[in-house]
């Protein structure tokens, strides 16, 4: 039984995903993960064409991935693939309705970002000028929390993108968004006190921050030198990229309350992914009120 006309609607919409929505490879790559497997699971239910697939079939394609030892959190992503793989086709007018749509999946638990607080990290960015790569990687460290920068913003900034007299910043963020930031004055500082340096590295085109080879610093890298520094530092949590990005947003909201800056600040898209930032006050302030409240501390033992 042949599945070609499953994998060919499929192809269709990856090449919609790139061209006109312009995700990132990785988001492709994996929407075309969750396809192909349901796919296979389709095939094992002798379905052979999308037009097919109704709630009853999601529904078991739902009960199957569930047997076969996925977890909620990886299930909701298979479900919301699907989703949105239907409602495509729903507007190529190849599906008359989305029969995904309804079919409830279970809740994953909700993982709220760890920050680094405030001591914590003027203890991290505690790097002096004696060494050039401390410096780049101070620098790093102060742009990316000083404007809640993604990693993958981080190392795509070029020279150009920076306006230092100003103490701003541009972005290309998710879905090629441009964005114009404030990256704050000790940011700036240590963007100059990098520059300085920089043409030691031989670069070989504008990318701000550079490998000790002068070429545009990788990911892997930028993760691998936080990581050692959070150490180095004597910080008792693991640090990496992301984890700055969150501080940047919880100082932030805790200072202003501005959930809606904050928002534009990080980029996001939907509100509702900036209100767990929310949540993660809400447990400081109730940690507080716990300790000092009378009322909270009664009967306590």
């Amino acid at each position: 039984m042949s599945d070609a006309p499953l994998h060919e609607a499929v192809a269709r919409f990856l090449r919609y995903l790139k061209v006109e929505r312009q995700l990132s490879p990785l988001t492709l790559l994996n929407y075309r993960r969750q396809l192909d497997v349901i796919i296979t699971l389709l095939t094992e239910m002798k379905l052979v064409r999308w037009e097919q697939c109704d709630a009853a079939a999601v529904r078991s394609l739902a009960v199957r991935s569930r047997r076969a030892g996925l977890g909620a959190a990886s299930l909701a992503l298979r479900m919301s693939a699907l989703r949105s793989f239907f409602d495509w086709l729903v507007a190529q007018g190849e599906l008359n309705a989305n029969p995904a749509k309804g079919i409830p999946t279970p809740k994953a638990g909700r993982h709220l970002p760890k920050n680094i607080d405030v001591d914590d990290m003027n203890r991290l960015l505690e790097i002096d000028l004696n060494d050039p790569l401390a410096v780049r990687d101070r620098a790093m460290m102060e742009v990316m929390y000083g404007a809640g920068l993604r990693l993958s913003e981080l190392v795509n900034l070029d020279c150009g993108h920076l306006d230092l007299a100003s103490g701003e910043a541009w972005v290309i963020g998710k879905g090629s968004k441009e964005r114009r930031l404030p990256i704050g004055r000790s940011a700036v500082e240590w963007v100059e006190h990098w520059l300085d340096l920089r043409e030691l590295f031989g670069p070989d085109d504008d990318a701000l921050f550079l490998s000790n080879q002068g070429k545009r610093i990788s990911t892997r890298n930028v993760q691998k030198r936080f990581a050692e520094w959070g150490i180095r530092q004597g910080l008792n949590s693991h640090v990496h990229p992301h984890k700055l990005r969150h501080s940047f947003a919880t100082h932030m909201l805790e200072s202003s309350g501005d959930l809606r800056a904050v928002q534009e600040l990080l980029g996001h898209a939907n509100l509702s992914t900036t209100q767990i930032y929310t949540h993660l006050d809400f447990q400081h302030l109730a940690t507080v009120y716990d300790a000092a409240h009378p009322r909270a501390k009664r009967g306590k033992k």
